[in-house]
């Protein structure tokens, strides 16, 4: 799945142009590796590095969502990683 297109499904971006946006200015990280293209392949195993807020975010991909759903649903899609892990 398009890196764009799942930032959009998980809803961390509000659309798929805000996450291109994110993705063209190197905001974001898979398998500590910057992304700069927005079609980059995501698959369910990676971790990726968000920009959230003022802060950032680290997520590991459980399984990729086949479509832009509530809250509740998304999030068993990923899980959030500590820093100190």
């Amino acid at each position: 799945m398009r890196l764009d297109l799942l930032l959009c499904r998980l809803r961390f971006a509000k659309s798929r142009a805000v996450a291109q946006r994110w993705i063209d200015e190197g905001h974001i990280r898979c398998n500590s590796e910057r992304v700069v293209r927005i079609d980059h392949a995501i698959a369910a195993g990676d971790v990726l590095t968000l920009p959230i807020g003022h802060g950032v975010q680290i997520i590991a991909i459980e399984t990729l969502p086949e479509r832009r759903g509530p809250a509740a649903e998304t999030q068993s899609h990923y899980r959030v990683v500590n820093r100190d892990s």
